[in-house]
């Protein structure tokens, strides 16, 4: 017997604050499933993020090299950021690309919006196609270390199919900019 869509729906029940940072909080859900038992569920909270692939006019694809402490290692990517308070994604996408490449983009497209990890977090992010570059001043946050590198688009496919791009975000946002 199929399921109708409100067959699926979890009730809250409870909400408990477990943890409050500067870029995320946690908190413990306690939820009524279907079927009328309980469970709980543990959710991040994070305010929303952006990601912007840069093309220069010359075609190259600009992105970041960067140590990504929660996974212990040097990751490539494109340009990304957290939205601050009341920040519009258009708004964030443009300072993040000039902050992390120092470039400053004429034109913006947004992509697509979506949720990073569903199953724990309600992060979405808004991924963009920045072109019609300038070149300006870098800016990173005083706590980011980053290098800027430029590729071909058949130099960023290389790098994603031997596995060297493989950060989510920037698979996706390459693939919807037509990489």
């Amino acid at each position: 017997m199929p399921h109708t869509e409100i067959d699926l729906y979890e009730k809250p029940v409870s909400s408990n604050r477990l943890f409050e940072g500067k870029i995320i909080n946690l908190r413990q859900d306690e939820v009524i499933l279907p079927n009328g038992r309980t469970a709980t569920r543990e959710v991040v909270e994070h305010p929303g993020a952006v990601a912007v692939v840069p093309i220069t006019k010359t075609g190259q694809v600009v992105l970041v090299r960067q140590f990504r402490h929660p996974v212990g290692r040097i990751i490539l990517e494109v340009p990304a950021g957290k939205l601050d308070r009341n920040e519009k994604p258009e708004d964030c996408a443009l300072r993040e690309l000039a902050e992390e490449t120092g470039f400053v983009a004429n034109k913006l497209r947004k992509l697509t919006s979506m949720y990073t990890t569903p199953g724990f977090s309600n992060e979405v992010i808004h991924l963009y196609l920045a072109e019609d570059l300038v070149e300006s001043d870098q800016r990173p946050d005083e706590d980011e270390f980053i290098k800027t590198e430029q590729y071909s688009p058949e130099q960023i496919r290389q790098m994603i199919k031997s596995g060297e791009i493989c950060d989510a975000k920037s698979l996706v946002a390459l693939c919807l900019a037509g990489i």
